[in-house]
């Protein structure tokens, strides 16, 4: 990966949709150049795929939660398995030390964040952080 693909791929970061021939434009490359290039970066796994973020708080989801999950003894595979079928846990990450899981759930009210909640309990302890703002959004790592 050179300078070049560094650019392309923090451009696409701002906005996944842009076109190509803007894409090339701030590139400084030619609309194939870029067409190519965009082709090894997707061959070779470092873009996995274009996306959207979507404003949850328009969409009614006033709560974000963070949740550290620490399975009940025989019960790390039933709590992925848990963790895995509820649509309102957006993101989760299995992780070293006390805690085997970290979640990010969202729901639209206390009830339902309880619900959610309790799905859980019988399986693991459950320690939830409601989240107030989010300062620092998902973000590429320096690329150099």
């Amino acid at each position: 990966m050179d300078d070049i693909d560094r650019q392309i791929l923090t451009i696409l970061t701002k906005d996944a949709r842009i076109s190509l021939k803007a894409l090339s434009a701030q590139a400084g490359l030619s609309s194939p150049s870029t067409s190519e290039r965009l082709r090894r970066l997707e061959e070779s796994g470092v873009i996995e795929s274009y996306t959207l973020r979507v404003n949850l708080q328009t969409l009614g989801y006033g709560f974000q939660s963070l949740i550290r999950l620490k399975p009940l003894p025989g019960m790390l595979k039933k709590v992925e398995l848990i963790l895995q079928e509820i649509p309102e846990v957006i993101e989760c990450d299995k992780v070293t030390g006390e805690d085997c899981f970290i979640a990010r759930l969202v729901s639209h009210s206390m009830e339902q964040l309880d619900q959610v909640l309790d799905k859980l309990a019988e399986h693991a302890q459950c320690n939830t952080s409601i989240v107030k703002t989010t300062p620092v959004k998902r973000r590429l790592p320096p690329l150099s």
